[in-house]
């Protein structure tokens, strides 16, 4: 198996409340992962020990087989795109400076790469050129949230963090964010750890879905696993209205033969 991320016997304590304890995973190369789970069960914690923002209090995070306690932090983050809810863009700079912050970085003078970088990332996710030197606050809700996917993306990076990026959008924007989102992951094979509290969200977008409560792993598997086959009566309560309903895309699908309680 090709392992891109993994968390090997990972214990992480606030104050006096442990939220993960031997808490250990693989994700592949090229896996959509979705995290979905209790609130203050550990979804967010794993997501920044990825990229460093959060160190563990044992245990060890691998990238590509390295341990990221021997990266340096800076060059690490350079490499993993980063997105969550909101945007958080930088108020004070156009789209286009928002976007190359960190291809600039990496490119130094370089400054036709950087431009065709952004240039690229604009197009990919659905958004004019004509909005390159405008500011985040002339900008929709949906049109703040594409520029800041193509921020996390614009350095071309192996590994997308995001977390609940479209929690503060309209329906309609957010599903139309999803497919957006479906479509670059298909078109470059990126490896995506993706935080949601919405369970559709979580079946709809993942190939794997990592169901959490309390720190502890419930079910790590395709949707259409999570559905027909949920291990844990904590799975079996959260998929129960989305596995009447069956609501896929039907390549995920899979077999939809239900059993258990829901699926009579």
């Amino acid at each position: 198996m090709n392992i891109e991320i993994e968390f090997k016997d990972i214990k992480k304590i606030y104050g006096e409340k442990v939220v993960m304890e031997h808490f250990s995973l693989q994700v592949r190369k090229g896996e959509f992962v979705t995290i979905i789970g209790s609130s203050g069960c550990g979804k967010t914690t794993a997501l920044k020990m990825v990229n460093g923002l959060i160190r563990p209090d044992a245990g060890d995070i691998l990238i590509h087989g390295e341990n990221i306690r021997d990266k340096d932090q800076t060059r690490l983050r350079r490499g993993i795109g980063y997105a969550i809810q909101g945007s958080v863009l930088f108020p004070h700079m156009t789209v286009e400076q928002n976007i190359s912050y960190v291809p600039s970085l990496l490119n130094g003078r370089d400054r036709a790469r950087t431009k065709a970088a952004v240039s690229k990332w604009m197009k990919i996710v659905g958004l004019d050129e004509e909005l390159k030197e405008r500011y985040p606050a002339e900008l929709s809700g949906g049109q703040q949230q594409r520029v800041g996917i193509a921020r996390a993306l614009a350095a071309s990076p192996e590994i997308l963090l995001m977390d609940e990026p479209f929690g503060a959008v309209d329906e309609i924007t957010r599903g139309q964010l999803q497919e957006e989102l479906l479509r670059i992951y298909r078109e470059t094979g990126i490896t995506v750890l993706f935080v949601t509290h919405d369970i559709g969200e979580a079946l709809k977008l993942g190939t794997k879905v990592l169901v959490l409560d309390q720190g502890e792993i419930q079910q790590y598997a395709p949707p259409a696993e999570l559905l027909s086959r949920p291990a844990t009566p904590f799975v079996e309560q959260l998929v129960e209205r989305e596995r009447r309903t069956c609501h896929l895309p039907e390549e995920r699908l899979g077999d939809c033969e239900f059993s258990g309680a829901a699926g009579r």
